[in-house]
């Protein structure tokens, strides 16, 4: 009886400190649909296929996601492209942290 009260303790033990492990992993923004988001350099690198370091709006429309909205997905790149120059890059792609008024 003593054996399987241990046992019981130590695996609810175990338990609890996995998750509390858990809750201390930093988590990924929230994108579309509860995914994860991608970070820029992630982004960069899917889409990035000329490794030019930037996405140009043709590397941009061929994605996956884009292909089944191209409208929005030009919406998209219109609104990320801050300087107008046809290209994303990381510091476009980064969203800016919001000042404590």
């Amino acid at each position: 009886m003593k054996a399987i009260t241990s046992l019981l303790a130590i695996l609810a033990l175990s338990a609890v400190t996995t998750f509390a492990a858990e809750g201390d992993a930093p988590k990924k923004p929230e994108g579309e649909k509860g995914k994860p988001r991608m970070t820029p350099d992630e982004l960069i690198a899917k889409l990035d296929t000329d490794k030019d370091g930037k996405i140009s709006k043709a590397e941009w429309l061929a994605s996956p996601q884009a292909k089944k909205d191209e409208a929005k997905a030009t919406e998209r790149f219109t609104k990320f492209d801050k300087d107008s120059d046809g290209f994303l890059t990381k510091e476009e792609l980064t969203p800016k942290k919001k000042k404590d008024a």
